[in-house]
């Protein structure tokens, strides 16, 4: 039976996967902070309306990555995409706790850190869905 090997994905396919991944991310953070301003403007305080965003999102943001992005089939890694997910989600929280204790509102202390959760969704997520981890049959 051949082994399995793991490999680095070819230079060309970790730029394709990166705009592939930054596309479906402006999707994603349109949608999510659509449901966090309507959650704000709403009259929800900044952290529920977090929880709501991140909640709501979870299901198809799995969806979208692993469909789209990385080429991942089944429900299989979505446990890990959770707990990735619950990562991204309490940084993402004491950030906004922390730039909103600078005097920054709600929406703009938000706009402000999604850079930062972008490169750590990034790195977490890539590698749940084993993004360096591929492996191929020799």
């Amino acid at each position: 039976m051949p082994a399995l090997r793991r490999t680095a994905p070819p230079a060309r396919d970790n730029g394709r996967t990166l705009l592939r991944f930054l596309a479906v991310g402006v999707i994603n953070t349109v949608v999510g902070y659509g449901i966090y301003a309507l959650a704000v403007l709403g009259g929800a305080p900044p952290q529920l309306a977090l929880v709501l965003q991140f909640v709501l999102g979870a299901l198809w943001n799995f969806q979208m990555h692993a469909r789209i992005v990385f080429a991942v089939r089944g429900w299989s890694r979505l446990p890990a995409y959770i707990g990735a997910y619950v990562l991204i989600y309490v940084g993402n929280a004491l950030a906004l706790r922390l730039v909103m204790a600078q005097g920054a509102g709600a929406l703009l202390a938000q706009l402000l850190i999604l850079p930062f959760v972008v490169a750590a969704s990034w790195l977490l997520i890539g590698q749940v869905m084993g993004y360096r981890q591929r492996r191929r049959i020799e």
